[in-house]
This record gives C-alpha cells, structure tokens and sequence, in this order.
C-alpha cells in the first residue's frame, strides 16, 4: 500500500490476534526450535490499506499458523504515514517493536544502519534467494548484507476512465502536451476534469521528475542533483498543469480527494500504482470493471520515467523469536502467497516463479505493470533515502498553491539536502 510517503492515515492500529493451538498471548517471548517445531509469538506490523489490502494480509497470516500450530501471529495493521517513526521510536527505547514489519523499500536501508534489522543472509527468510527479480532484492541490501525480503515491487501509470474518453473522443496521451490538449477537449466535451495531480506527496512527483531527465540525488557520485535544470523544470510542469485547468490538485488529504474524484467519474485521470486497482474497482464508475483503463505515466522532456517502490518484509533486531520471524517472512514472501496477493490485490510480486503462475500470468494488470516496473527508476538505497521526500513534500506543495517559485523551490530542496547529506556536492 501506498496511501502517501509522508500523509498521516486517517484509521487508528488494529491489533488482533491470530491465534493458533498452543499459541501464546506473551509478546515475541517463549520462542524455541529445540524440538525442531516452531512455537512461541510473532508480533507483525502490517502497513497495508484498511478495508482492501488487509484483509488479504491478515488471512495469509492466519494461513501461517495453520502450518505452525505453535506459533502465533499478533497481526497489528499500522498506518503506513505513522509506522516508520513508530519503529524507529520503539526500537531505539527497546520496548514495543514487532518482530516483524513491513517496510517501504526506501526505509530498509535507514532501519538497517541504525542496527534495527537483523541480517537475514543465511537463514530460513531467504529460502530461494536466487528467485527474486533483481531490482526488487536490491533495496533489502546494505553494506554487503541483506536485511529485508522483498514482498512487492510497483511503479506508476495513469488510471483513466474509459467512458468518459470515449464520450470526448480522445485517446490516452502519451506526453504531457498531448495530456494538456487531451484534457481540454475532455472538459469542452463533457465538463469534467481531465486529471487529478495529488499535490500533497513527493512520491507522486517523481514521474514528472524523472520525465525531465532530473533525480533526487546521484548517490554514486555523492551529488544532490534535485536543484538542477531539470528539478526546476518538473517543477514547472506540474504547475503548469494546474496553472492551465489541465489539472486539479490539492494541498491535504490527497489519496482520499483523488481516489473519491476519480471513483465518482469526477475526473478523467489520476497517476497511481497498482496497490490502488483493489480500492478503484470499489468505485461507482468501475463497477464494471472493465471501464477502467491503464497506460504509461505522460513523457516529460526527457522522456517516460516512474518510481521504483514496494515493500519489504525485514526482522527486528531485537526479536525474542528469530526463527518463527524467518519463517513467517518467508512464508509471506513465497511464491505462492505472493500468487496469492497478486490476484487478489493486483500487488505485483518480487519472485520471479510467481510470475509463472496460470492466474498471475492471465492477470491483465499485473500483465501491464511488468513491464512499467522492469523499466522503473531505483531510487538512491542509502539511509537516508526514506527522509529525502519531506523537503520535496514542502516545496512540491509550495509550488503548486503558488506559495513559491519552480525555481526557489528546487533550490530550497537543493539546500535542505546538503543539510541531510554530511559532505556531498
């Protein structure tokens, strides 16, 4: 799930219980392997949606247990915008971390420098290493070793609504001039808006980024590269978009605004990735599924560029119960759960056999952003990676309401990373 790199949730934790036979109610302790069977307690922390992903989530869970009788899962879904404090808060006390998290690709690096993550190279977490798709196992690795094992990998698209195109006569755009011109004739021909561009999360900004040639940083080369021409000229872009009606926006509460907006058939289009396909099916207008299309996020410039996200599993550290934690993570990163959630999800997995499977291989938007994610931008895996998006949160939102310039903007971003980044360019 993806709701918002830095958005605060709306739904409070739900901490529940999966207990099993012979399971314990007492925390991550009393874990042992002595008699070759697991047993004892895993504490899991969940990051996914409320009411869609999660569901599927606590059942693969449960599912787990059935295999470990022993073993019990606290399954607790924290909010995504909360939970990467929240460990880092309960890890460095010593007291109420989960044995196991799902975290963003872009904290594994943090939490692992910071001694949070135990490695995991070696152990039962890792069953068929080889499996994973590359670009999905390189977030899990810091300095040499692996921390985390990659659940699901994403990128972006643009969701558009098939009616509404066909009524104003007009085919997906494939750069941002024809996306201008597209939403134009959409709002003489119908009245309605043409895009919705989230304006409260930096994440949604990469594509236009990364579409002018332009990075965050050049983590090779040490170089902050966000302030360059190409920052100021994505910069330029979006408010242009919005400048021109081409597209609405907003400054707060973007997921629920953009995803309600375009359920409703307020709007033509909106950029999201495949963790919103379950929530946008749920709309009036997609009642019938096949209404909803699918394409490659605008060219920029520079051409078609869109970010490289997911999710891990990684272990704590400080975990009273290692080896159910491995084994749970794997578990939930085999391929046939990750089967599992690409056909109920639409999550695309990180196994390369999970791709072979009939109802993975038939699945038409898993056939779709495949290819999106194989030709996805990396994002820098360093450890501050995770902490890179709040400047560009500021700014992006400054830009946008016309609270700043393009240009002060992408320098204000420049200077707050030098700031962050000890001793690079």
């Amino acid at each position: 799930m993806r709701r918002g790199i830095a958005a605060t949730a709306l739904v409070a934790a739900l901490g529940v219980t999966l207990a099993a036979c012979g399971g314990s109610d007492s925390g991550s302790t009393g874990g042992s392997k002595s008699s070759g069977e697991l047993s004892g307690t895993v504490t899991w922390w969940d990051t996914s949606t409320v009411g869609s992903e999660d569901k599927v989530f606590k059942k693969l869970a449960e599912d787990f247990t059935k295999k470990h009788p022993k073993v019990t899962v606290k399954y607790v879904n924290v909010p995504f915008g909360e939970a990467q404090n929240k460990f880092k808060n309960a890890a460095q006390s010593g007291s109420g971390a989960p044995d196991v998290i799902r975290s963003e690709v872009a904290w594994t690096p943090e939490f692992a420098d910071l001694g949070y993550l135990a490695p995991l190279d070696g152990t039962a977490a890792l069953k068929d290493q080889g499996d994973f798709l590359e670009q999905a196992a390189a977030s899990t690795k810091y300095n040499g070793k692996t921390y985390a094992v990659p659940q699901v990998i994403d990128s972006m698209g643009v969701f558009y609504n098939k009616k509404i195109f066909k009524e104003a006569g007009v085919e997906v755009p494939k750069n941002i001039t024809e996306l201008k011109t597209v939403s134009a004739t959409i709002k003489e021909k119908t009245g309605k808006t043409g895009l919705y561009l989230r304006g409260d999360d930096p994440y949604w900004f990469l594509s236009f980024l990364y579409g002018e040639g332009g990075d965050l940083v050049d983590a090779e080369k040490k170089t902050v590269t966000f302030d360059n021409e190409a920052g100021v000229k994505a910069f330029k872009t979006v408010k242009d978009l919005v400048d021109s009606k081409a597209a609405i926006t907003d400054a707060t509460n973007g997921w629920d605004n953009m995803q309600a907006a375009f359920k409703d058939g307020k709007v033509a289009m909106m950029i999201n990735g495949p963790w919103a396909v379950a929530d946008t099916y749920a709309g009036k207008e997609f009642a019938d599924k096949a209404n909803l299309g699918i394409a490659p996020v605008p060219a920029g410039s520079a051409g078609q560029g869109a970010p490289q996200g997911g999710h891990n599993l990684a272990v704590y550290a400080g975990s009273k119960n290692l080896d159910a934690s491995y084994a749970f993570a794997e578990y939930m990163t085999s391929a046939e759960s990750q089967a599992t959630i690409a056909q109920q999800l639409s999550l695309l997995p990180t196994r390369q056999s999970a791709y072979l499977q009939k109802d993975v291989a038939k699945s038409e938007m898993i056939g779709f952003f495949k290819p999106v994610v194989d030709k996805a931008v990396e994002r820098p895996w360093i450890p501050e990676g995770g902490s890179l998006f709040e400047p560009v949160k500021v700014e992006y939102t400054k830009v946008l309401t016309g609270q700043t310039t393009p240009e002060q903007g992408a320098k204000a971003v420049g200077d707050a990373y030098r700031k962050l980044l000890k001793d690079w360019k």
